[in-house]
């Protein structure tokens, strides 16, 4: 901040201008952070406040533009350091539609253009922000929309998808192919007739979609949508504004927001809530990214030898324990669930981030709603530079109470080892897996039958409740389940394979965890054996929603396994205490073979006793039950809970490649 010094000499007044000499810090811990939101554009009709976050900053300059592309800057204004690093300046006149850019000076050195760091609204490609009222976003109703109700997150049903996959394929039906729009669309129907889109989610019985990254990234040239580009988005460009690509006009700033906000208001209106995969743990660069361009260096941790630190494997990692760093996450966070009212955060690579703020960012929620869920990968892709024990790595959950995170002992007890397409697990008939299975089955809990000397990867329990651990078998990241079985097992026949697929998700659906499937796979989805599709063509990657008529007793078994757990609340405990006194397993000869008991649990539940008996052996397995009159409901790949006939205890027989599910 400038100040005037009066020299008076005789009858002579100089007026000398000074400015203070500017701050140098020794550390970053010493930046000073503001205390209100980061708020980097408020947008009256006679007034439009700037301001931006730059302590270091030696000159910002705001450049005011017609195009969110195209042309140069109509005008320049110089904006003034305040407090707590924050620079701004007020141009007063009517700016709505107008764009913007940020130029920040350090040592003589002008960085270049930035929308800044809390965009949101830009124009194409996401080099300029939009000065926008944001009021003129919201769909007609949005005021009144709601959350769909949950009692717990027990109940909680997740399904990943990613917008091309889901809705690309001609067989889809959907006009918007491609769009947020495209899951706002109704009865939507295959070649023969079967839903497609919403109505398909609201058939199967889902609770939560998982959205692949939704905000804005940079390896999509949303100039040029005409040819065919695909990327799963992990590649953060401008976080706080949804992508381009996926709204029907990328180059008007207002299209963007609405059409997402309609894409949540039909999801809610259907029942289902919205999750959005966020990625704060690196950016699609460094040289050129907000972050770099507004405050170098402090946004981005560095080993002792001053290299970047990798632990993404994206050339980068931000630093989540600094001031500022983790300001951004929260109220990032914040924004997409008060603005666009999304419903929970799936953290990519969340062993990056250190627990102190992944606990503020949960306690943030329950301010809005503490039914918000919260959960991610509990590892990094290589050595973070903080040590393990400050981080949001998956042996620290109990640390962090109401996060969850993916149990990759589970997922790879089940299908085999991450990255080793050909080497099999319990699935594939491999020995040895079943204690991995076991410990997934009890939500990854303490629970006096799992011997954790004998499960992969980890030796003790790692959640303090069940809902703490994500269940599932496969994602987008390495092969799909369809092409794994394939892989492990390249002689199955079609119907091995399907029998196989049945099994795995039985395994997933009466896990104690949450469970989470990935798109396409009530439907036999396959993605021609690539295993890393993340910019494979829609060839590859796009739902064949033909597969939902060919493979509709797939499609059956899946929409049964989620009616039961919803039916049945000895399916979905969420109480560790539950799980150790009434879930055991029974013994059984040899491997291959797992088979446990939910016992005593009349919390609600109409079955007296459930047994459950996963079998894959290629051959029938036979297991010791106590005498009584027994309903079958799950056998030979087909679920009626009605029940298809009665067993009587003593020796029960469990058919090749298929689960047993059985009931008093």
């Amino acid at each position: 901040m400038k100040t005037k010094l009066i020299i008076i000499i005789g009858l002579v007044i100089f007026v000398v201008s000074c400015t203070p000499e500017k701050k140098v810090y020794k550390s970053f811990n010493e930046y000073p952070i503001p205390s209100a939101p980061i708020n980097e554009m408020v947008y009256t009709p006679s007034k439009t406040t700037f301001s931006i976050w730059a302590p270091t900053a030696d000159q910002i300059e705001l450049m005011l533009f017609d195009s969110g592309d195209e042309g140069s800057a109509y005008q320049s204004v110089t904006l003034e350091a305040g407090e707590s690093g924050l620079w701004s300046a007020a141009v007063n006149s009517n700016l709505k539609g107008k764009f913007y850019a940020f130029n920040v000076k350090i040592k003589n050195k002008w960085l270049g253009e930035t929308p800044g760091l809390m965009a949101k609204a830009v124009g194409v490609n996401g080099k300029r922000a939009a000065i926008i009222d944001m009021k003129d976003t919201d769909p007609v109703g949005w005021a009144s929309d709601q959350r769909p109700a949950l009692k717990s997150d027990a109940d909680i049903i997740l399904y990943e998808m990613h917008y091309r996959d889901f809705s690309m394929d001609s067989t889809s039906g959907i006009k918007h192919r491609g769009k947020f729009l495209a899951l706002t669309e109704k009865r939507t129907k295959n070649s023969a007739g079967e839903s497609t889109g919403l109505d398909h989610l609201k058939e199967l019985g889902i609770t939560h979609v998982h959205l692949l990254p939704s905000f804005d990234f940079a390896s999509i040239d949303e100039t040029t949508l005409n040819k065919n580009q695909y990327n799963w988005g992990y590649d953060p460009q401008n976080y706080n504004v949804p992508e381009g690509s996926y709204s029907t006009n990328p180059k008007d700033p207002y299209a963007r927001i609405r059409e997402f906000k309609k894409m949540v208001q039909s999801f809610h209106k259907t029942g289902i809530r919205v999750v959005m995969d966020v990625v704060y743990n690196h950016t699609s660069n460094v040289q050129n990214s907000n972050f770099e361009l507004t405050v170098p260096g402090y946004f981005y941790r560095r080993k002792a030898d001053g290299k970047l630190a990798d632990a993404s494997g994206c050339g980068n990692e931000t630093a989540s324990e600094r001031g500022m760093m983790r300001k951004f996450m929260i109220e990032s966070v914040v924004y997409w669930a008060t603005e666009y009212h999304v419903d929970g955060f799936r953290f990519d690579l969340m062993g990056i981030h250190d627990i102190e703020t992944m606990n503020q960012i949960r306690a943030a929620l329950d301010k809005i709603d503490p039914s918000i869920y919260i959960y991610g990968e509990g590892w990094a892709a290589g050595e973070p530079s903080l040590p393990k024990s400050k981080l949001a790595m998956k042996e620290n959950i109990v640390q962090m109470p109401r996060i969850a995170a993916f149990s990759d002992e589970f997922r790879d007890g089940l299908r085999g080892p991450f990255n080793k397409d050909t080497k099999g697990g319990f699935l594939a008939g491999v020995p040895g897996n079943e204690m991995s299975v076991k410990f997934g089955l009890v939500g990854a809990i303490k629970h006096p039958q799992i011997i954790y000397d004998s499960v992969n990867y980890t030796k003790k329990n790692w959640t303090l409740q069940p809902t703490q651990m994500i269940s599932y078998v496969s994602c987008h990241d390495d092969m799909c389940l369809v092409d794994r079985i394939k892989s492990t097992l390249p002689e199955a026949s079609p119907l091995m394979v399907a029998a196989i697929d049945k099994l795995a998700q039985t395994a997933v659906f009466t896990s104690q965890g949450v469970p989470f499937i990935f798109g396409g796979e009530e439907v036999m989805r396959d993605k021609k054996m690539v295993h890393n599709s993340f910019k494979s063509p829609d060839n590859v990657n796009a739902i064949n929603w033909n597969n939902k008529t060919l493979y509709k007793d797939v499609f059956t078994y899946y929409k049964g396994l989620i009616a039961l757990r919803k039916a049945h609340p000895a399916f979905h405990m969420g109480s560790a205490e539950m799980i150790r006194k009434h879930m055991e397993f029974l013994p059984v000869a040899g491997n291959n073979l797992i088979v446990f008991r939910l016992k005593d649990y009349a919390n609600g539940d109409s079955w007296e006793e459930i047994i459950v008996a996963l079998n894959s052996d290629k051959y029938p397995r036979k297991f010791t039950l106590e005498p009584g009159k027994y309903t079958v409901v799950c056998k030979n790949g087909i679920i009626n809970p009605y029940g298809m006939g009665y067993t009587y205890g003593g020796e029960v027989y469990v058919p090749g490649l298929s689960a047993l599910i059985i009931h008093k």
